[in-house]
């Protein structure tokens, strides 16, 4: 694959999991250096729809459902939405504030043989025009013409340099010879200028027309063409994982590969109702960055029981180096229960309204345990509350043995469902502030 170095003149800086570009391409500067790159890595739900949603559909979405990704349009003549009322770069960093991942996609050229296209007057299609090389020049200078106006509507809106743009290539006949091999001509010039740009490249397109045309070229031609660093699968087939038959297994795995696998349909969650297509998104590798307490203490157990006087010292010393890290605890990590552990405990204990006395309960440690950053966390979240999350759900119920490994993946989701319902709330799967308020009160079945 001939591709320009990528990102090889952005300054990046690494803020927790995420890369985040310290200089990034001419533009607002302000706005694009505050925000991390997005999507960046992530395995998890996520929607998109023609109209980016208010800031009220957005938080009533963020605390209810399971999505954590959302497609928004923000470039392409030939657009439905070519009006984004909310698609301000307030909103655009808002979002990111608040955890959501973001997909920008563009809406340009059609491909030729495209009946529904164009859309509107003045809009245009790709040039199906081989010219006298048979290189498609005409289709090429579409392409860098439009990752141009695509990365200049990025950083209008504050999206940072090492962000996936996607190109929208809606379903078309890739039997016709000129139809194909200039849209793929179009999509080598795009991707080969949004690196040339500092973003990654991404293609939206149906599993059996542009994604099969991408992979063809991929195993067939792989020199021939500049391919996109990750590919959206249109295919609704009900299931949510990224597999389809017209492509090979191989491509774009791992981490290059989305797929929408439900069409337009009318979903509420928080009250709030949009019409949308469901994605499910495998995203770069998810790892969550490495975490240390008092130098090396352990903390990370599969169960928090009681702790008395008695207690295993392994569990005592990671009480004390949690009391520690909230300013609660002076003293020394010496894993029995001295005179100023137990002080500090009677001090917590009182404080958090809980039974005041010479041991430290689950509701005690779910307490602590819970105690810190609590953002809004789901099914694809990853980072240090995660990991809080996941510690203080193996303290409140005996035998859920969560692996504390900072991934909000399908076993966290099953444990804080069981949680919710155990205590008679909707199970949502979502952690909100409501629900790390209850957890910190000590809530257990």
């Amino acid at each position: 694959m001939l591709l320009r170095p990528l990102l090889a003149a952005a300054a990046l800086t690494l803020v927790g999991s995420t890369m985040v570009a310290a200089v990034g391409p001419a533009g607002p500067a302000d706005s694009v250096t505050a925000n991390v790159a997005t999507p960046g890595a992530f395995h998890g739900y996520g929607f998109d729809q023609c109209l980016a949603p208010t800031q009220k559909a957005m938080n009533a979405w963020l605390g209810r459902s399971p999505y954590l990704a959302v497609g928004i349009y923000i470039s392409g003549a030939s657009r439905a939405c070519r009006s984004q009322p909310n698609l301000t770069p307030t909103w655009v960093s808002t979002q990111l504030q608040k955890g959501w991942k973001l997909l920008p996609i563009t809406l340009g050229p059609q491909a030729s043989c495209n009946a529904r296209f164009p859309r509107y007057a003045h809009d245009v299609r790709i040039n199906p025009d081989p010219g006298t090389q048979g290189h498609y020049a005409k289709a090429r200078a579409q392409g860098l013409a439009e990752a141009d106006k695509t990365v200049a509507a990025a950083q209008a809106l504050g999206l940072s340099a090492g962000s996936t743009m996607y190109y929208d290539l809606e379903g078309f006949d890739a039997t016709i010879t000129r139809c194909r091999d200039s849209a793929l001509a179009f999509l080598s010039a795009w991707t080969r200028e949004i690196h040339t740009l500092h973003y990654v490249s991404g293609v939206y397109s149906s599993a059996g027309s542009g994604i099969k045309m991408l992979d063809q070229a991929r195993v067939n031609t792989p020199t021939a063409y500049h391919l996109p660093d990750q590919i959206w699968i249109a295919r609704w087939d009900g299931i949510a994982n990224t597999s389809t038959t017209y492509i090979r297994d191989d491509g774009w795995r791992p981490g290059g590969r989305m797929k929408q696998y439900v069409g337009g349909h009318n979903e509420t969650w928080g009250g709030v109702t949009i019409n949308i297509d469901r994605d499910y998104l495998s995203l770069g590798s998810a790892r969550a960055p490495a975490e240390s307490h008092c130098h090396g203490v352990a903390v990370d157990f599969s169960d928090y029981p009681r702790v008395t006087a008695t207690a295993d010292p392994t569990l005592i010393k990671a009480m004390q180096c949690l009391l520690k890290e909230q300013k609660a605890y002076a003293g020394r990590l010496t894993g029995t229960l001295n005179a100023a552990t137990l002080a500090s405990m009677s001090a917590w204990q009182k404080a958090h309204g809980l039974h005041v006395g010479p041991s430290w309960s689950r509701r005690a440690w779910m307490s602590l345990l819970a105690t810190g950053q609590q953002p809004v966390l789901k099914f694809g979240s990853i980072g240090p509350s995660v990991r809080d999350l996941q510690r203080t759900l193996n303290a409140a119920t005996l035998g859920t043995g969560l692996p504390v490994d900072g991934i909000f993946g399908p076993r966290t989701d099953t444990a804080l469902r069981a949680w919710q319902t155990d205590v008679g709330r909707i199970p949502t799967g979502v952690a909100t502030t409501s629900l790390w308020a209850a957890l910190v009160s000590g809530l257990r079945p």
